[in-house]
C-alpha cells in the first residue's frame, strides 16, 4: 500500500508515522518532494492523508485511491467533489481546544486582559480605573450557533460560568433554536453570540442578524470566517453598537495589514490558532493509524463524512 501524506507534518510526526505504519505500507510526504515529483506520487497513492487542493481530485481522483483521511474537522472546500471511496475527517479532535480558545478570548474581553497586556508591555500602571470597566462572563445569556462537537464543547465549558446557553441548529434535537427567524427574535435578549458554524453555512450570520443583536453585546467566532457578514460586523463595531468581538477566524486569512479589524480596540484576534494543542501532528497521525487498522480488519473507518454536504 502506498500512502501519500499531503499534510505538512513536523519532522517528529513524520518519524512517528514511519515507525507505526504496517511494514507493507510505503509512505511519501509531499513536503519531502519537489513540486515536479508531487503529482506523480499523488497519482500512485492508495491512501491519502491531508487536505490537497480540490483540483488535485478533479475531475477524477487517483485511480488506485481507496481511503482519504482529511486532517481537519471542516472540509467545505470539497463540497462539489464526488469520490468512490470512504472519506473521514478528524471528528472532535479540535473541539475542546477550539472551545478553550474562544472562551478564553471572551474572558479576556470581559476582564480587559488584552488591554492589560498592552499596558504591561508599555510599563504603564492604570489599575483602579480599569476595575470599574470589568465585566463578568458568569450568568451571561449566550447563543451558540451550531450543535456540532465545537458548539457542544463551548456549551460544556460555559456551564462552569453558570451561563444561560441556547444552541442553534436546524434539525438537532439538542438545540433550542432551529431557524433564522427564531434566532433573530432571541438576539435582542442575548449578551453573547458564539459562532461555531461550518463553512457550508456561508454568510449565515448576516447583516440583519448583526443589527438585531442587543446594543453592547459581544460576538465571537471560531467556526469559519465566511459564515459572518464581516463588513456588517465591522460597521457595527465602528459605530459602537456592539461591545466587542472575539474572532479566531476571518473571511480572509492571513488578515491583510491594512484590514480595519486590526485597528478596532474592542476586537480580539486569535489568528486561527484555536485548534492548537500539544502533539497536534502526532494526534492526527494516531487518527489515521486507527482508521488504517480498521480498514485492515474489514471495518468502517471512524468519522466518515459526505463531501457533498460540506460538514
Amino acid at each position: 500500500m502506498r500512502l501519500f501524506v499531503y499534510s505538512a507534518l513536523s519532522a517528529a510526526a513524520r518519524a512517528y508515522l514511519r515507525q507505526q505504519l504496517p511494514p507493507a505500507t510505503e509512505v511519501t510526504f509531499r513536503t519531502e518532494l519537489s513540486a515536479a515529483e508531487q503529482g506523480a506520487a499523488f497519482q500512485a497513492a492508495d491512501l491519502l492523508m491531508g487536505n490537497p487542493p480540490p483540483a488535485w481530485l478533479s475531475p477524477e481522483p487517483p485511480p488506485g485511491l481507496r481511503f482519504w483521511q482529511i486532517d481537519s474537522a471542516g472540509f467545505d472546500q470539497y463540497a462539489g467533489l464526488q469520490v468512490p471511496f470512504p472519506v473521514a475527517n478528524v471528528g472532535d479532535f479540535f473541539a475542546w481546544p477550539c472551545a478553550e480558545t474562544i472562551v478564553a478570548g471572551i474572558l479576556a474581553h470581559y476582564r480587559r486582559l488584552n488591554e492589560l497586556a498592552v499596558l504591561q508591555h508599555q510599563h504603564t500602571w492604570v489599575g483602579a480605573p480599569l476595575r470599574r470597566q470589568l465585566q463578568l462572563l458568569r450568568g451571561q445569556r449566550v447563543i451558540v450557533l451550531g450543535a456540532g462537537a465545537i458548539g457542544l464543547a463551548v456549551r460544556e465549558q460555559l456551564g462552569g460560568f453558570r451561563c444561560q446557553v441556547r444552541l442553534l441548529a436546524r434539525t438537532d434535537a439538542r438545540a433550542q433554536l432551529h431557524s433564522k427567524d427564531e434566532l433573530r427574535a432571541a438576539l435582542p435578549d442575548t449578551d453573547l453570540v458564539i459562532n461555531c458554524l461550518p463553512g457550508s453555512a456561508r454568510g449565515f450570520f448576516s447583516a440583519d442578524l448583526i443589527h438585531a443583536m442587543r446594543p453592547g453585546s459581544v460576538y465571537a467566532s471560531v467556526g469559519r470566517g465566511t459564515t459572518t457578514d464581516e463588513p456588517a460586523l465591522i460597521r457595527a463595531l465602528q459605530e459602537g453598537r456592539l461591545g466587542g468581538a472575539v474572532l479566531d477566524v476571518t473571511a480572509q486569512e492571513p488578515l491583510p495589514p491594512e484590514h480595519p479589524l486590526w485597528a478596532l480596540p474592542q476586537v480580539l484576534l486569535t489568528q486561527h490558532t484555536a485548534g492548537g494543542q500539544p502533539r497536534e501532528d502526532e494526534g492526527k497521525v494516531d487518527i489515521l493509524l486507527g482508521n488504517l487498522a480498521r480498514l485492515q480488519r474489514g471495518e468502517q473507518p471512524e468519522n466518515l463524512v459526505e463531501l457533498r454536504r460540506g460538514y
